[in-house]
């Protein structure tokens, strides 16, 4: 998990591991190799990021994650939506994955369009997943679905959490707490919070 105060540099430091920018002192690296040296479509298949407003297309659900990985059939899909545990909102909506979500998902929700989205990241099954959370401003049913989803799309991977509440914090193996742009404290949550610091 990243986390720090609005301007700290958390959305910023995820956008040079997704490589949206190369960062002009030091590296990033993925897997010990240098991300300027990994090929772009293949980076794209290996690290996937949902962001807190994410883009969809004026079509349906199924269309949605599909784009994640062309041919991806419908039982495929229905696997995606099993595993990450959002069945009853899926069966609660009017035609199911073929429901039109409109133009930028504007017949959704905001937390709706965050489950197409985690949807579709776990169509594509990345090795490292980069998320900036989104779950301000939603109902409480949908955000317990949202993470119930995001806890089960985590599992089996790398999962870079730009955290904006304590518990996302909390649950991951370690803590980055960054400040003005600078890597101040790292660590588990419970370490952290022993030695007193700013993540106190």
């Amino acid at each position: 998990a990243m986390v720090g105060a609005t301007g700290s540099g958390k959305t910023t430091l995820g956008r040079l591991i997704a490589r949206f920018a190369d960062p002009t002192i030091g590296q990033i690296r993925l897997g010990g190799v240098p991300l300027h040296d990994v090929a772009n479509d293949e980076l794209r298949r290996r690290l996937v990021v949902v962001s807190q407003e994410p883009f969809l297309f004026d079509d349906t659900i199924a269309a949605n994650m599909g784009f994640a990985r062309p041919g991806t059939s419908i039982a495929e899909m229905d696997d995606v939506v099993a595993r990450l545990d959002v069945g009853d909102w899926v069966e609660g909506l009017p035609d199911g994955l073929m429901t039109p979500v409109g133009e930028r998902g504007e017949q959704l929700s905001a937390g709706e369009r965050q489950l197409v989205a985690l949807l579709r990241a776990g169509v594509a099954d990345p090795d490292v997943l980069v998320l900036d959370e989104a779950t301000s401003s939603v109902d409480a049913l949908t955000e317990v679905r949202i993470s119930r989803a995001l806890q089960h799309l985590a599992e089996g991977r790398t999962t870079i959490a730009i955290a904006h509440r304590l518990s996302t914090a909390a649950r991951a193996d370690r803590v980055l707490v960054l400040a003005d742009g600078r890597l101040v404290e790292d660590g588990p949550h419970d370490d952290l919070v022993a030695a007193g610091g700013p993540y106190t």
